[in-house]
Order: C-alpha cells, then sequence, then structure tokens
C-alpha cells in the first residue's frame, strides 16, 4: 500500500481527486491553526460573541475540509473506505449533537460543556485515519503521532484534566504537527496517491 512509482498515467478525474483530498487536508490544517490562534489571542475582555462566530466557521471548515479527504481518499481495501465514511456520518451526528447543546454554537457548546468535546471524536477518527494511513504509506511518521494525540487530547479535555493552558499547548501541538505533516504530504507528486489501480477492491 502507498507506493512512491507512477504504475499508470493519471486521467483527469485521478489528479482532480487528489487534489481535492489534498486540499482537505490542507483546509483541516488551516482550521486547526486558525482555532489555535483564536485560542492564543482571545483576550477576556475581548467580544466572546465575535470570538464565537470566527470559532464555529473554522470548526464548520474543518468537518467540511475533513470530509473532502475521507470522500476522495484513495484506499486499496473497499471496507476501509466504508468504515471510513461511516465513521465520518457519525461525526456528523456529533455536529447535530453539538449545535443543539451549544443552542446554535458549536464553540458554545464546547466552551460551557466540556463533556461535548467527545462528540469530536469521530472527526478526530477520520482525520487520524487519513494521517496514520499516511504515514503507513509514505513514511509520514508524524501522521501516527497525529492520530493517537487528537483523541487522547478530546478525552482529556472531556474529562476536565485538561483545561486553561493546557488547552492551547495542545491544540497548538496539534496544529504544528499537523501543518509539518501537511507541508510533506502535499509536495509529494500526485501519482503517489493514485498507486495501483488493479489493486482496488
Amino acid at each position: 500500500m502507498g507506493s512512491k512509482q507512477v504504475f499508470q498515467p493519471l486521467t483527469r478525474e485521478d489528479k482532480i481527486t487528489v487534489v481535492l483530498y489534498r486540499a482537505g487536508i490542507v483546509l483541516s490544517a488551516i482550521s486547526i491553526s486558525g482555532l489555535a490562534y483564536l485560542l492564543a489571542t482571545a483576550a477576556p475582555d475581548s467580544g466572546a460573541r465575535s470570538i464565537s462566530l470566527f470559532a464555529d466557521i473554522l470548526a464548520y471548515g474543518l468537518y467540511a475540509s475533513v470530509g473532502m479527504s475521507v470522500f476522495f481518499i484513495h484506499l486499496y481495501i473497499g471496507k476501509f473506505k466504508t468504515f471510513l465514511k461511516n465513521l465520518y456520518y457519525l461525526g456528523l451526528g456529533g455536529l447535530v449533537a453539538l449545535i443543539f447543546i451549544g443552542n446554535g454554537s458549536l464553540s458554545g457548546a464546547l466552551m460551557h460543556e466540556p463533556y461535548s468535546a467527545l462528540l469530536l471524536l469521530p472527526l478526530s477518527g477520520c482525520l487520524g485515519f487519513v494521517t496514520a494511513k499516511e504515514a503507513f504509506c509514505f513514511r509520514l511518521f508524524e501522521g501516527y503521532l497525529l492520530a493517537m494525540i487528537m483523541p487522547s487530547y478530546l478525552l482529556l479535555v472531556s474529562a476536565g484534566i485538561l483545561s486553561g493552558r493546557g488547552v492551547f499547548f495542545g491544540l497548538i501541538l496539534i496544529a504544528v504537527m499537523l501543518v509539518i505533516f501537511t507541508v510533506r504530504k502535499v509536495t509529494m507528486p500526485l501519482a503517489y496517491d493514485i498507486g495501483d489501480k488493479s489493486a482496488y477492491q
């Protein structure tokens, strides 16, 4: 799985799907980095409503970008892709629950009800699957770390073990690692993501 070799010429559809898959990874890194920046720069006396609005926009962007990667990922084993899509649908269910808990605001739910971070686990599982797949295929070892750290971070936040500066530093760590992962991934030739299409199930 995952070979640095061109097995066949890329079709137009191949190129489009790879670009969309990688765009999802890039936008996920931007969304998480933006959330980390908001958390770092939010002053106690700043407008909570405007910060919440920006945080919500970034969170919706994260859901959309992870979805792009999920639906355009290239996997040899069809069952893995089915599992990944179902996990994403579960994540969308979590999104609906977060909106309900936060009275229309994702960030409101997460700020006032720490346990609601558990509802982000399916989404982090999807992104972690993507990073772990790339780590397995192309030795992007930070992908394995991200796949372990992201759900662990959410569990610690939901349990109240991480709070205040801990929440901030944890998110910064994830953002930095994801940016490194993204830069290493998007600089690869497009053909690497397609591999040998004859092996697809």
